[in-house]
């Protein structure tokens, strides 16, 4: 990550208060901005206002489902590219194919491991450090291209 970059911003959506206080407490040494939300509606809500870097979001919640608010969120083109974290106390194939088929991500599994949603969160954000990187570098080199066309060469 940017040494000179804000801290990421992390919404927890999770009905289970205990749930979001562990990953809170998880997150507490972790230096990022928290939000929670507590069911699928509110989620959409907070994801607008607070515009995450990352969300992690529990699966079966009340009003939306996490792998309905998930479709919601790459549905809509200013949240598209948002990084989702499903965490989730299912476990079945079928439930990781919803998932990936909502557009999640990642994954971690109830209970949660405090070393491992760590590591997951600093592996999402830096890949979207780097993707964000070498956008910036096309687009400089387009320009650069761009300008060297227009520009008459030199004998």
């Amino acid at each position: 990550m940017d040494p000179d970059s804000a801290p990421p911003r992390i919404l927890i959506a999770d009905d289970n208060h205990q749930n979001v206080e562990l990953l809170e407490a998880y997150l507490s040494d972790f230096d990022c901005e928290i939000r929670t939300a507590h069911d699928g509606e509110e989620t959409l809500h907070v994801v607008e206002e607070f515009a995450p870097d990352l969300l992690l979001l529990d699966v079966m919640m009340p009003r939306l489902s996490g792998f309905e608010v998930c479709r919601k969120i790459r549905a809509n083109p200013a949240t598209k590219d948002l990084l989702v974290l499903m965490v989730t106390a299912l476990n079945e194939a079928a439930d990781f194919e919803r998932g990936v088929q909502a557009g999640t991500d990642d994954f971690l599994t109830k209970p949660v491991n405090k070393i491992e949603l760590l590591c997951r969160i600093r592996c999402l954000l830096r890949v979207r450090h780097l993707k964000t990187q070498l956008d910036r570098t096309l687009a400089y080199l387009a320009e650069f291209e761009a300008a060297s066309r227009a520009s008459p060469s030199e004998p």
